[in-house]
């Protein structure tokens, strides 16, 4: 005898349950609710595994891993201030050269797929082929910085926070006259932890 049908045309009590019903009953191997929960433990997984990989990727240790980055501008930044001061406060790679927002950070990521390239062709794995390019490379960082409006420099500094009364004169002139027009922090800061290129134009001091 066939099941008995409601007005509709479907089979009584076909409604129950709905969504929830749904979600319980079998397919041909897993029901709907069980796909949804694995799909949620691997999507965590794989979420937890990817920022992992991106914060490891920030460390020193990973920065200076090459010899291209210990051996030159690792040693330079080693002989500054934000390496070593009397505040014990250290700026590491990624503080200056990684943006903390997370699309400002894949897009620099992405970016920096071009280094990879670099290493694997070995650019600049000598220090002359590295000093050859080396007002190149920070050309590109220093147009970086500025369109982001030296957004990294603002993470710990920003001229609202400044006390110019703890100033040297010329340091709190020179903060003055950025605020006045404008300027952003790598606009006068080029070289403040790595050796200024050779070559640069009167343009790359401006």
């Amino acid at each position: 005898m066939s099941e008995q049908n409601n007005k509709d045309g479907m089979p009584e009590g076909g409604r129950r349950g709905g969504l929830f019903a749904r979600l319980r009953r079998p397919s041909a191997r897993w029901s709907l609710g069980t796909l949804l929960v694995a799909g949620f433990v691997v999507g965590v997984a794989f979420w937890g595994g990817f920022n992992t990989a991106m914060e490891a990727t920030n460390t020193e240790a990973f920065c200076i891993g090459c010899h291209e980055m210990y051996d030159n501008v690792y040693q330079e930044y080693k002989q500054t201030i934000h390496y070593s001061n009397r505040t014990g406060v250290r700026a590491v790679c990624a503080d200056c050269h990684v943006p903390k927002d997370w699309t400002h950070k894949m897009i620099r990521k992405v970016q920096a797929s071009r280094e990879l390239y670099g290493k694997l062709t070995g650019s600049i794995d000598t220090a002359e082929k590295f000093e050859a390019k080396r007002l190149q490379l920070a050309r590109r960082e220093w147009a970086r910085m500025k369109a982001a409006d030296s957004r990294e420099c603002r993470n710990c500094h920003s001229l609202e926070s400044m006390n110019s009364e703890k100033q040297q004169q010329r340091a709190r002139k020179q903060h003055e006259m950025a605020r006045e027009d404008n300027m952003t922090c790598i606009d006068c800061h080029k070289g403040i932890a790595h050796h200024k290129p050779s070559g640069m134009t009167e343009e790359d001091e401006e």
